[in-house]
Protein backbone atom coordinates (compact mmCIF):
# COMPACT_ATOMS: atom_id res chain seq x y z
CA UNK A 1 0.00 0.00 0.00
CA UNK A 2 2.83 2.38 0.86
CA UNK A 3 4.51 1.73 -2.48
CA UNK A 4 1.24 2.51 -4.31
CA UNK A 5 0.83 5.79 -2.41
CA UNK A 6 4.45 6.72 -3.16
CA UNK A 7 3.94 6.12 -6.87
CA UNK A 8 0.74 8.17 -6.91
CA UNK A 9 2.50 11.10 -5.19
CA UNK A 10 5.42 10.94 -7.59
CA UNK A 11 3.10 10.81 -10.61
CA UNK A 12 1.20 13.83 -9.29
CA UNK A 13 4.44 15.73 -8.85
CA UNK A 14 5.57 14.85 -12.37
CA UNK A 15 2.21 15.98 -13.72
CA UNK A 16 2.59 19.35 -11.98
CA UNK A 17 6.19 19.76 -13.11
CA UNK A 18 5.43 19.05 -16.73
CA UNK A 19 3.14 22.07 -16.75
CA UNK A 20 5.70 24.42 -15.21
CA UNK A 21 7.21 25.45 -18.53
CA UNK A 22 7.31 29.23 -18.63
CA UNK A 23 7.99 32.36 -16.67
CA UNK A 24 5.18 34.92 -16.38
CA UNK A 25 5.07 36.90 -19.60
CA UNK A 26 5.80 40.62 -19.47
CA UNK A 27 2.25 41.41 -20.54
CA UNK A 28 0.51 39.21 -17.98
CA UNK A 29 -1.80 41.23 -15.75
CA UNK A 30 -0.69 41.12 -12.14
CA UNK A 31 -0.55 43.10 -8.94
CA UNK A 32 2.31 43.04 -6.46
CA UNK A 33 1.59 42.86 -2.73
CA UNK A 34 3.33 45.52 -0.68
CA UNK A 35 5.78 43.77 1.62
CA UNK A 36 6.99 46.49 3.96
CA UNK A 37 9.51 44.87 6.29
CA UNK A 38 10.27 41.32 5.15
CA UNK A 39 13.27 40.99 2.85
CA UNK A 40 12.95 37.30 2.15
CA UNK A 41 9.64 37.08 0.33
CA UNK A 42 7.80 38.78 -2.54
CA UNK A 43 4.21 38.10 -3.63
CA UNK A 44 2.68 38.72 -7.06
CA UNK A 45 -0.92 38.02 -8.04
CA UNK A 46 -1.97 36.89 -11.51
CA UNK A 47 -5.41 36.09 -12.84
CA UNK A 48 -5.18 32.32 -12.23
CA UNK A 49 -2.45 31.95 -9.63
CA UNK A 50 -0.23 33.69 -7.09
CA UNK A 51 3.56 33.63 -7.19
CA UNK A 52 5.47 33.72 -3.90
CA UNK A 53 9.22 34.12 -4.31
CA UNK A 54 11.36 33.14 -1.32
CA UNK A 55 14.79 34.72 -1.59
CA UNK A 56 17.92 32.88 -0.53
CA UNK A 57 18.83 34.34 2.90
CA UNK A 58 22.51 33.49 2.33
CA UNK A 59 22.75 34.83 -1.23
CA UNK A 60 20.51 37.78 -2.02
CA UNK A 61 21.21 37.47 -5.75
CA UNK A 62 19.21 34.25 -6.14
CA UNK A 63 15.86 32.70 -5.27
CA UNK A 64 15.65 29.92 -2.76
CA UNK A 65 12.31 28.79 -4.15
CA UNK A 66 9.37 29.99 -6.24
CA UNK A 67 5.90 28.83 -5.28
CA UNK A 68 2.97 28.95 -7.67
CA UNK A 69 -0.20 28.95 -5.59
CA UNK A 70 -3.36 27.75 -7.35
CA UNK A 71 -6.77 27.56 -5.74
CA UNK A 72 -7.71 23.98 -4.97
CA UNK A 73 -11.17 24.09 -6.54
CA UNK A 74 -9.96 25.47 -9.87
CA UNK A 75 -8.33 23.58 -12.76
CA UNK A 76 -4.61 24.04 -13.26
CA UNK A 77 -3.92 26.72 -15.89
CA UNK A 78 -2.52 25.31 -19.10
CA UNK A 79 0.80 27.11 -18.93
CA UNK A 80 1.87 27.64 -15.33
CA UNK A 81 5.24 29.35 -14.82
CA UNK A 82 8.21 27.40 -13.51
CA UNK A 83 8.13 26.75 -9.79
CA UNK A 84 6.69 24.46 -7.14
CA UNK A 85 2.94 24.20 -7.58
CA UNK A 86 0.98 24.28 -4.32
CA UNK A 87 -2.77 23.86 -4.19
CA UNK A 88 -4.36 26.26 -1.70
CA UNK A 89 -5.73 26.12 0.88
CA UNK A 90 -3.16 23.48 1.84
CA UNK A 91 -4.36 20.46 3.78
CA UNK A 92 -2.81 17.38 5.38
CA UNK A 93 0.34 19.29 6.25
CA UNK A 94 3.45 17.98 7.97
CA UNK A 95 5.18 20.80 9.87
CA UNK A 96 8.82 20.57 10.89
CA UNK A 97 8.81 23.43 13.40
CA UNK A 98 6.63 24.15 16.43
CA UNK A 99 6.92 27.83 15.40
CA UNK A 100 5.04 27.23 12.15
CA UNK A 101 2.61 24.91 13.93
CA UNK A 102 1.87 27.80 16.27
CA UNK A 103 1.16 30.08 13.33
CA UNK A 104 -1.36 27.58 11.91
CA UNK A 105 -2.99 27.43 15.35
CA UNK A 106 -3.07 31.23 15.60
CA UNK A 107 -4.87 31.41 12.25
CA UNK A 108 -7.42 28.86 13.45
CA UNK A 109 -6.17 26.24 11.01
CA UNK A 110 -4.37 23.76 13.26
CA UNK A 111 -6.67 20.99 11.95
CA UNK A 112 -4.70 21.10 8.70
CA UNK A 113 -1.64 19.81 10.56
CA UNK A 114 -1.50 16.01 10.43
CA UNK A 115 2.19 15.52 11.22
CA UNK A 116 4.73 17.39 13.35
CA UNK A 117 8.45 16.98 14.00
CA UNK A 118 10.20 17.47 17.35
CA UNK A 119 6.98 17.56 19.34
CA UNK A 120 8.94 17.90 22.61
CA UNK A 121 9.29 21.62 21.90
CA UNK A 122 5.54 22.23 21.76
CA UNK A 123 4.00 24.48 24.40
CA UNK A 124 0.60 25.28 22.81
CA UNK A 125 -1.87 23.21 24.87
CA UNK A 126 -4.26 22.39 22.00
CA UNK A 127 -1.40 21.15 19.82
CA UNK A 128 0.10 19.14 22.65
CA UNK A 129 -3.29 17.49 23.17
CA UNK A 130 -3.61 16.75 19.44
CA UNK A 131 -0.24 14.98 19.53
CA UNK A 132 -1.18 13.09 22.71
CA UNK A 133 -4.41 11.77 21.19
CA UNK A 134 -2.76 10.90 17.89
CA UNK A 135 -4.64 13.38 15.72
CA UNK A 136 -1.27 14.91 14.90
CA UNK A 137 1.34 12.24 14.19
CA UNK A 138 4.78 12.48 15.78
CA UNK A 139 7.10 12.54 12.77
CA UNK A 140 10.38 12.32 14.69
CA UNK A 141 13.35 14.61 14.08
CA UNK A 142 13.51 17.26 11.36
CA UNK A 143 16.81 15.89 10.05
CA UNK A 144 15.36 12.38 9.66
CA UNK A 145 11.55 12.51 9.61
CA UNK A 146 9.48 9.36 9.31
CA UNK A 147 8.92 9.27 5.54
CA UNK A 148 6.78 6.15 5.60
CA UNK A 149 4.42 7.69 8.14
CA UNK A 150 4.41 10.94 6.16
CA UNK A 151 3.09 9.04 3.15
CA UNK A 152 0.70 6.91 5.22
CA UNK A 153 -1.09 9.96 6.66
CA UNK A 154 -1.43 11.50 3.19
CA UNK A 155 0.86 14.50 3.62
CA UNK A 156 0.28 16.94 0.75
CA UNK A 157 2.67 19.71 1.80
CA UNK A 158 5.69 19.96 4.12
CA UNK A 159 6.46 23.23 5.91
CA UNK A 160 10.17 23.40 6.76
CA UNK A 161 12.79 25.91 7.88
CA UNK A 162 15.72 26.01 5.44
CA UNK A 163 19.37 25.88 6.46
CA UNK A 164 22.36 26.83 4.37
CA UNK A 165 23.62 24.04 2.12
CA UNK A 166 21.04 21.67 3.61
CA UNK A 167 18.95 19.20 1.61
CA UNK A 168 15.72 17.53 2.68
CA UNK A 169 16.96 14.05 1.87
CA UNK A 170 14.40 11.37 1.18
CA UNK A 171 11.48 13.81 1.49
CA UNK A 172 12.51 15.44 -1.78
CA UNK A 173 12.25 12.08 -3.54
CA UNK A 174 8.59 11.66 -2.57
CA UNK A 175 7.54 14.61 -4.74
CA UNK A 176 5.66 16.22 -1.82
CA UNK A 177 5.98 20.03 -2.16
CA UNK A 178 8.31 21.49 0.49
CA UNK A 179 7.45 25.05 1.50
CA UNK A 180 10.61 26.65 2.87
CA UNK A 181 9.70 29.07 5.64
CA UNK A 182 12.76 31.32 5.83
CA UNK A 183 11.03 33.79 8.12
CA UNK A 184 13.46 33.04 10.96
CA UNK A 185 16.24 34.63 8.89
CA UNK A 186 14.56 38.04 8.85
CA UNK A 187 16.58 40.59 10.80
CA UNK A 188 13.71 42.97 11.56
CA UNK A 189 11.08 41.75 14.04
CA UNK A 190 8.25 43.12 11.89
CA UNK A 191 9.84 41.47 8.85
CA UNK A 192 9.56 38.09 10.53
CA UNK A 193 6.03 38.88 11.63
CA UNK A 194 5.02 39.90 8.10
CA UNK A 195 5.52 36.34 6.86
CA UNK A 196 2.15 35.51 8.42
CA UNK A 197 0.66 37.05 5.29
CA UNK A 198 2.28 34.26 3.23
CA UNK A 199 1.09 31.56 5.62
CA UNK A 200 -2.36 33.14 5.52
CA UNK A 201 -2.38 32.64 1.74
CA UNK A 202 -1.46 28.99 2.19
CA UNK A 203 -4.36 28.23 4.56
CA UNK A 204 -7.03 30.48 3.05
CA UNK A 205 -6.90 33.07 5.84
CA UNK A 206 -5.41 35.99 3.93
CA UNK A 207 -7.62 38.69 5.45
CA UNK A 208 -7.16 37.40 9.00
CA UNK A 209 -3.39 37.21 8.57
CA UNK A 210 -3.20 40.73 7.17
CA UNK A 211 -5.30 42.03 10.07
CA UNK A 212 -3.05 40.31 12.62
CA UNK A 213 0.06 41.80 11.04
CA UNK A 214 -1.28 45.34 10.81
CA UNK A 215 -2.36 45.30 14.45
CA UNK A 216 1.05 43.92 15.43
CA UNK A 217 2.81 46.65 13.46
CA UNK A 218 0.75 49.36 15.12
CA UNK A 219 1.46 48.08 18.64
CA UNK A 220 5.16 47.57 17.91
CA UNK A 221 5.68 51.07 16.55
CA UNK A 222 3.79 52.59 19.50
CA UNK A 223 6.08 50.81 21.97
CA UNK A 224 9.15 51.85 19.99
CA UNK A 225 7.99 55.48 20.14
CA UNK A 226 7.39 55.15 23.88
CA UNK A 227 10.89 53.80 24.49
CA UNK A 228 12.41 56.59 22.39
CA UNK A 229 11.30 59.02 25.11
CA UNK A 230 13.34 57.32 27.83
CA UNK A 231 15.75 59.60 29.65
CA UNK A 232 18.59 57.06 29.69
CA UNK A 233 19.63 54.10 27.57
CA UNK A 234 21.01 51.21 29.64
CA UNK A 235 23.51 48.75 28.16
CA UNK A 236 22.64 45.09 27.57
CA UNK A 237 24.06 41.79 26.33
CA UNK A 238 22.45 38.39 25.84
CA UNK A 239 22.64 34.60 26.17
CA UNK A 240 25.55 32.62 27.62
CA UNK A 241 28.41 30.36 26.74
CA UNK A 242 27.85 26.86 25.32
CA UNK A 243 30.89 24.67 25.47
CA UNK A 244 33.80 26.94 24.67
CA UNK A 245 31.77 29.30 22.47
CA UNK A 246 29.49 32.26 23.11
CA UNK A 247 27.32 32.91 20.07
CA UNK A 248 26.71 36.65 19.78
CA UNK A 249 24.07 38.36 17.65
CA UNK A 250 25.59 41.30 15.70
CA UNK A 251 24.23 44.83 15.20
CA UNK A 252 21.84 44.14 12.33
CA UNK A 253 20.28 41.05 13.88
CA UNK A 254 16.76 40.43 15.13
CA UNK A 255 17.86 40.59 18.77
CA UNK A 256 19.90 43.77 18.36
CA UNK A 257 16.99 45.49 16.61
CA UNK A 258 14.66 44.63 19.49
CA UNK A 259 17.11 45.95 22.07
CA UNK A 260 17.56 49.17 20.11
CA UNK A 261 13.80 49.66 19.68
CA UNK A 262 13.31 49.01 23.40
CA UNK A 263 15.58 51.93 24.26
CA UNK A 264 18.78 50.08 25.17
CA UNK A 265 22.34 50.13 23.85
CA UNK A 266 23.49 46.70 22.82
CA UNK A 267 27.17 46.18 23.66
CA UNK A 268 27.88 44.44 20.34
CA UNK A 269 26.43 47.16 18.11
CA UNK A 270 29.90 47.62 16.65
CA UNK A 271 29.75 44.21 14.95
CA UNK A 272 28.00 44.51 11.59
CA UNK A 273 25.92 41.69 10.13
CA UNK A 274 22.85 39.60 10.85
CA UNK A 275 24.18 36.11 11.60
CA UNK A 276 25.47 35.09 15.03
CA UNK A 277 29.24 35.05 15.45
CA UNK A 278 31.21 32.74 17.76
CA UNK A 279 33.27 34.50 20.43
CA UNK A 280 35.36 33.36 23.36
CA UNK A 281 34.24 34.00 26.92
CA UNK A 282 37.14 36.41 27.40
CA UNK A 283 36.06 38.51 24.42
CA UNK A 284 32.49 38.75 25.71
CA UNK A 285 33.65 39.52 29.23
CA UNK A 286 35.87 42.31 28.01
CA UNK A 287 32.97 43.88 26.12
CA UNK A 288 30.07 43.23 28.50
CA UNK A 289 31.59 43.24 31.96
CA UNK A 290 30.07 46.67 32.80
CA UNK A 291 26.74 46.14 30.99
CA UNK A 292 23.64 47.07 32.98
CA UNK A 293 21.50 44.09 31.95
CA UNK A 294 22.02 40.49 30.92
CA UNK A 295 19.18 38.60 29.19
CA UNK A 296 19.17 34.80 28.78
CA UNK A 297 16.94 32.21 27.12
CA UNK A 298 17.09 28.62 28.38
CA UNK A 299 15.00 25.49 28.72
CA UNK A 300 14.90 23.36 31.89
CA UNK A 301 12.36 22.03 34.36
CA UNK A 302 13.20 24.44 37.17
CA UNK A 303 13.66 28.18 36.89
CA UNK A 304 17.26 29.32 36.55
CA UNK A 305 18.99 30.77 39.62
CA UNK A 306 22.21 32.65 40.23
CA UNK A 307 23.50 29.48 41.87
CA UNK A 308 22.83 27.59 38.63
CA UNK A 309 24.83 30.12 36.64
CA UNK A 310 27.66 30.07 39.16
CA UNK A 311 27.78 26.26 39.11
CA UNK A 312 27.72 26.20 35.33
CA UNK A 313 30.58 28.66 34.91
CA UNK A 314 31.99 30.47 37.97
CA UNK A 315 33.46 33.29 35.86
CA UNK A 316 29.91 34.54 35.14
CA UNK A 317 30.20 36.27 38.52
CA UNK A 318 32.57 38.84 37.00
CA UNK A 319 29.77 40.55 35.06
CA UNK A 320 28.27 43.59 36.75
CA UNK A 321 24.81 42.37 35.77
CA UNK A 322 25.46 39.25 37.85
CA UNK A 323 26.81 41.20 40.82
CA UNK A 324 23.95 43.70 40.72
CA UNK A 325 21.28 41.03 40.21
CA UNK A 326 20.10 42.45 36.89
CA UNK A 327 19.81 39.22 34.93
CA UNK A 328 16.44 38.43 33.35
CA UNK A 329 15.72 35.03 31.84
CA UNK A 330 13.10 33.28 29.72
CA UNK A 331 12.42 29.59 30.25
CA UNK A 332 11.21 28.62 26.78
CA UNK A 333 10.01 25.28 28.09
CA UNK A 334 7.36 27.01 30.19
CA UNK A 335 6.21 29.93 28.05
CA UNK A 336 5.24 30.01 24.32
CA UNK A 337 8.19 32.20 23.37
CA UNK A 338 8.97 30.51 20.06
CA UNK A 339 5.33 30.07 19.05
CA UNK A 340 4.30 33.68 19.77
CA UNK A 341 7.24 36.02 19.29
CA UNK A 342 7.73 35.41 15.53
CA UNK A 343 4.18 36.69 14.94
CA UNK A 344 3.84 39.03 17.92
CA UNK A 345 7.27 40.68 18.36
CA UNK A 346 5.61 43.58 20.16
CA UNK A 347 4.98 41.23 23.11
CA UNK A 348 8.71 40.61 23.36
CA UNK A 349 9.43 44.30 22.83
CA UNK A 350 7.05 45.15 25.65
CA UNK A 351 8.97 42.82 27.98
CA UNK A 352 12.20 44.58 27.09
CA UNK A 353 10.78 48.08 27.53
CA UNK A 354 9.51 47.07 30.98
CA UNK A 355 12.91 45.61 31.93
CA UNK A 356 14.99 48.54 30.66
CA UNK A 357 12.55 51.32 31.54
CA UNK A 358 10.13 50.14 34.24
CA UNK A 359 8.89 53.70 34.74
CA UNK A 360 7.36 53.63 31.23
CA UNK A 361 5.21 50.54 31.88
CA UNK A 362 4.75 50.47 35.66
CA UNK A 363 1.66 48.22 35.62
CA UNK A 364 2.94 45.63 33.15
CA UNK A 365 4.23 42.19 34.17
CA UNK A 366 6.58 40.72 31.53
CA UNK A 367 5.16 37.80 29.60
CA UNK A 368 8.36 35.86 28.88
CA UNK A 369 11.26 37.20 30.93
CA UNK A 370 11.49 37.43 34.69
CA UNK A 371 14.27 38.24 37.15
CA UNK A 372 16.65 35.41 37.95
CA UNK A 373 16.33 34.54 41.65
CA UNK A 374 18.99 33.71 44.19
Amino acid sequence: MNRILSCLILLAALFCNCRQERQPAAGDAFTSDTVRYARGIAIERYADYIIADVRDPWDGTRLLQRYVLVERDKPLPADLPAGTTVRIPVRNVTVYSSVHAGIFDLLGEADRITGLCEVRYLTVPSLCEAVRTGRIADMGETMSPNIEKMIDIGTEVVIASPFQNNSYGAVEKTGIPIVEGADYMESHPLGRSEWIRFYGLLVGKEAAADSIFRATEQRYLALKALAANAAVRPTVFAEKQYGSTWWVSPADSYTATLFRDAGADYVFNDRAGTEAVPLSFETVLDKAIRADFWLIKYIQDDDMTYADLRAEYPAYEHFDAFKNRRIFACNTGKVPYYEESPVYPERLLKDFVRIFHPELLPDYTPRYYKPVND
